[in-house]
């Protein structure tokens, strides 16, 4: 009997600075805006806070299909459709 585990992985603030591109400063600010996930604590009461790598893939995901979206238009509207 074949069974599939699927791990999930926590990221630490210091993971998300290469992965992302940004300052941790600019994480903190867009997660306080909303446009960007919001950690959570990795003990109930404790300090320590991590994101999901899925949630940070598929935000990433979501992020670079809005943007290309927002380029094709502004292409469209220019007249600039190289």
């Amino acid at each position: 009997m074949a069974t599939d585990f699927k791990t999930t992985r926590v990221l630490r603030m210091k993971d998300l600075p290469p992965k992302v591109g940004f300052q941790p400063s600019t994480i903190y600010e867009l997660v306080a805006k909303g446009k960007f996930p919001a950690p959570f604590k990795l003990v109930p009461g404790g300090r320590a806070a991590g994101w999901f790598e899925h949630e940070i893939d598929d935000w990433l995901t979501v992020t670079s299909i809005r943007n290309k979206d927002r380029h094709q238009i502004g292409q469209i509207c220019t007249g600039d459709t190289q």
